[in-house]
This record gives C-alpha cells, structure tokens and sequence, in this order.
C-alpha cells in the first residue's frame, strides 16, 4: 500500500517518497540527519541554565 503526503502547494496527494510533488513542483524541504539531536540538546540546555537564572531573576526583583 502506498503511502502519500499532502502537498502544501497545490493540496494534491503525492507519492510519499518524492522529493518535489508531481503535479505543482514545490520541492519538499528535507530535514538533516542531526538537526533532531541538536534541537533536543538545545531544549535540554535551555532547561538546564534557564530556570535557574529565572529563579535568580524572580528572587533578585521580587
């Protein structure tokens, strides 16, 4: 069975593993292989340093 994604173009259904659609030529955008991990470590680092600093912050003005 084969599976299809909607263009966000022309909203026809193209085959899943094209890179551009059929029918309009938009070219879907293809996400690289470690840009998963970095936004992850990214989201962990924000964590890590950013709500401590906003505790600091929300003592030192309230």
């Amino acid at each position: 069975m084969a599976t299809f994604r909607e263009c966000p173009s022309c909203a026809l259904n193209a085959p899943a593993g094209t890179t551009e659609c059929p029918f309009c030529g938009y070219e879907f955008p293809m996400s690289e292989p470690g840009s998963f991990t970095v936004a992850w470590l990214m989201i962990g680092l924000m964590i890590l340093f950013g709500i401590p600093i906003l505790a600091w912050l929300m003592g030192w003005l309230g």
